[in-house]
């Protein structure tokens, strides 16, 4: 028996991550942020230090392949800084410049018409994140080690 894509969960999760980025498009458009790059602040935003790319990466989900492109672009665009660690040069660490710091109060307005727009209330947010990770990680072999 085949399934059809709308009774696939798979087809769901992919269908609602469509989603979910075209509703952040509109809020993070203002800030001149894609998606992508709403994520890499919202990490950075979080943490006192300076993070490596593979610590970002690692929060992420993101492989250094695809996360330098998209780190360089964000320090063309004065958003954040890439030093080489003094310590060990194989590392870099990323940080926040001024301009990436002060969009950090904008991006709670983002977060706050999000999650208005889902139209759950908090425990349903919560229980479905859960839920969500839950099935990642049991999904995800290096979580499994």
């Amino acid at each position: 028996m085949t399934l059809a894509p709308a009774d696939m969960l798979c087809f769901s999760l992919y269908s609602a991550q469509q989603a979910m980025q075209a509703a952040y498009k509109p809020l993070l458009d203002p800030l001149g942020l894609t998606y992508p790059q709403y994520l890499v602040l919202t990490a950075l935003w979080t943490q006192d230090a300076p993070q490596t790319v593979g610590a970002l990466g690692a929060a992420l989900g993101l492989e250094t392949n695809t996360l330098t492109p998209l780190l360089k672009r964000m320090e063309t665009a004065g958003l954040i800084a890439r030093r080489r660690d003094a310590v060990d040069e194989r590392q870099v660490r990323i940080s926040l410049t001024e301009k990436g710091q002060a969009l950090q109060p904008q991006a709670l307005d983002v977060q706050r018409c999000f999650f208005e727009a889902t139209g759950l209330s908090l425990t349903e947010a919560k229980q479905l994140r859960d839920q969500i990770t839950a099935l990642r990680d049991r999904l995800n072999p290096r979580s499994q080690l």
